[in-house]
């Protein structure tokens, strides 16, 4: 499949929002069944799709955030998106959000996002470039993708106990 890689518009939120949830639906499907059912509903007391939804409309809005979206040539519809934070005092550009529609996955869409990522952060000065996902089965797919393109793991330990 054949992509344009272009810079987000607001008038594209509602394609972004609904592939989003799409693509992260196995995801949270996954956290749900790996984390405590009592810490899982204090993260996400209303359902993870209207955080997910609040999370994505604030990356598209935050001043501080660059937000790219994959067009597919030939439907000229929006199926990927990726937001990048850039932390100067560290010199690390950070892949904030990535998500592929779920139609469209496999297809590579994923990694020319974040190379695109990569390649914008590295001309905007940026000498280390961070990812960061879950361990969890549903973030599997994330896992090989950041790998492919030569990210390196850094095993972290991370626990969670309701109160």
């Amino acid at each position: 499949m054949e992509i344009r890689i272009e810079p987000y518009d607001a008038h594209q939120l509602d394609a972004v929002i609904r592939l989003s949830l799409r693509a992260w639906a196995p995801v949270f499907d996954s956290i749900q069944n790996v984390l405590n059912a009592d810490v899982y509903r204090a993260f996400y007391p209303d359902h993870w799709r209207v955080s997910q939804q609040k999370a994505v409309e604030n990356i598209c809005a935050a001043e501080d955030t660059n937000v790219w979206v994959a067009i597919a040539l030939d439907a000229g519809s929006t199926v990927g998106f990726v937001a990048v934070k850039l932390h100067s005092e560290d010199s690390m550009g950070e892949i904030y959000m990535v998500a592929v529609d779920p139609d469209f996955q496999g297809q590579g869409i994923g990694t020319d996002l974040i190379e695109f990522a990569l390649n914008w952060m590295k001309d905007a000065g940026m000498s280390v470039a961070m990812v960061e996902t879950g361990g969890d089965p549903g973030h599997e797919r994330a896992r090989r993708t950041y790998e492919k393109v030569g990210f390196e793991l850094l095993p972290v330990a991370r626990y969670f106990k309701k109160l």
